[in-house]
């Protein structure tokens, strides 16, 4: 295996060797801060330098192709809300679609569910595709599942919604537009596809939370592996195993409502308050399931932050970009140049966000791991740091039984001293303090108290 991990007695050494090339040949000897043992994601760590950049080229193809042929589900998706394109198509069905129960039916609910069918999949498709590209940590691979299905709804879900359901249907030479029209276009189409983004953010969200609350999958999983598999106590314990929240699905989703509110704030009021329906029930249900019900599979450090500060800001900018189009169609031509200043300070704010905090997400200042260094060795001068790396990065194959019995020991004897109060009746993949320290991750401090 082309990769070892290395530890220091002291963080000041581990930060120069992980932030400095090794060799002159920059393939050669290359470090990066180890994650921590419960992220590594151990199949990748094989993979050769050389072979990442073509793996990672393939899998870039193959997005775009995913996302290019996946406009064709999605127009199809869209056309059902057309009573007028169903009738042409198939004029025996119009005594049936004119039907008030049955027109509002298919113009409101049907497109919402279809597009929700077609989207189950995807999620796997991205995390897949991911793991071939080779990245070393569970974590990685999340944030980059979820960086394309982001993109990837944010292109079929909104855009392809609004320009296959409104703009392709009055605009018919809109490939044939200007860059400078664009905007305009668009501007014009979205207003028009807010009772569609209403309907999806009920179906999808208003459901989605209500059924995040009822968990009917897991219950039914956990009922048929109770019957036929679970023989001992640790087998049911791993069929109660909750999992982890889902990072590469659910953030994403989220941020693509947060998308449509910042949009249709000023376009169609009218839809604000299905979004802040959506993100109170949202933050209510998602905090008591953290909280209660999902382990944590890993520690990233809250490197999921920088992607979704950036993803916030392409929102904004983009809503600001719509307003600049809409007003552009209408009356008010004099005030949309000055509107062009909102999306150049927002992408400025941003440039200044990324480049005052993001470094601190990246690198580890070497002022502070000095600082750390001194204090540790004057608050716990005896901490067997070595005892305590020597086993924390060993392959899942070699450790035995009673190994994890151990950590689920301690798991369990922590439960008390927990930060936040839980109803779990595991601990499993959580946080425990260090078999080697009394102390749960300890938190030095930032003066040394005299004697």
């Amino acid at each position: 295996m082309p990769a070892a991990f290395v530890s220091f007695k002291t963080r000041w050494a581990a930060a120069v060797c992980a932030q400095t090339q090794q060799s002159r040949n920059p393939t050669l000897w290359l470090t990066e801060w180890a994650s921590e043992p419960r992220d590594i994601y151990w199949d990748n760590l094989a993979i050769p330098y050389v072979s990442l950049t073509v793996r990672r080229l393939i899998v870039a193809v193959a997005f775009f192709f995913l996302t290019f042929f996946f406009v064709i589900p999605v127009t199809a998706v869209q056309s059902l809300a057309n009573i007028e394109s169903i009738e042409k198509k198939a004029p025996f069905l119009r005594p049936i679609v004119e039907v008030p129960f049955i027109k509002s039916l298919i113009q409101g609910v049907l497109p919402g569910i279809a597009l929700k069918i077609f989207l189950i999949v995807l999620p796997t498709i991205l995390m897949i595709m991911s793991k071939f590209e080779g990245y070393l940590s569970k974590s990685s691979l999340e944030r980059r599942s979820a960086l394309r299905y982001y993109l990837f709804n944010f292109i079929n879900v909104f855009l392809v919604s609004v320009i296959a359901g409104s703009a392709l249907e009055q605009l018919k030479n809109f490939s044939k537009l200007a860059a400078k029209k664009i905007p305009e276009t668009i501007g014009a189409a979205i207003p028009m596809k807010a009772t569609f983004f209403i309907t999806y953010v009920m179906i999808d969200g208003w459901a989605g939370v209500a059924g995040e609350i009822l968990r009917l999958k897991p219950l039914i999983f956990f009922h048929l592996k109770n019957f036929f598999l679970v023989k001992t106590e640790k087998d049911r314990e791993a069929a109660m195993d909750a999992g982890s929240i889902g990072f590469n699905t659910g953030e994403p989703q989220i941020q693509l409502y947060f998308l449509l509110g910042l949009v249709y704030a000023v376009v169609t009021p009218i839809f604000l308050p299905f979004i802040l329906v959506f993100f109170a029930l949202a933050f209510v249900v998602y905090r008591h399931q953290i909280i209660n019900v999902y382990n944590q599979e890993y520690e990233s450090a809250a490197a999921f932050w920088p992607a979704v500060h950036g993803r916030i800001m392409f929102a904004l900018i983009f809503s600001q970009i719509v307003l600049i189009g809409l007003m552009s169609t209408k009356c008010a031509v004099t005030t949309a140049p000055f509107l062009i200043a909102l999306p150049v300070m927002s992408y400025f704010f941003h440039l200044f966000c990324r480049g005052r905090f993001e470094p601190a997400f990246v690198n580890y200042p070497l002022q502070e791991a000095m600082m750390k260094d001194t204090l540790e060795r004057a608050r716990e001068p005896n901490l067997n740091l070595k005892g305590y790396l020597q086993n924390s990065y060993v392959h899942p194959v070699f450790k035995d039984e009673d190994e994890e019995d151990d950590d689920d020991h301690v798991n369990g004897k922590y439960d008390d001293n927990a930060v936040v109060a839980t109803k779990r009746q595991s601990r499993r993949n959580t946080p425990a303090p260090s078999k080697m320290s009394d102390a749960s991750s300890p938190s030095l401090p930032d003066v040394i108290p005299e004697n």
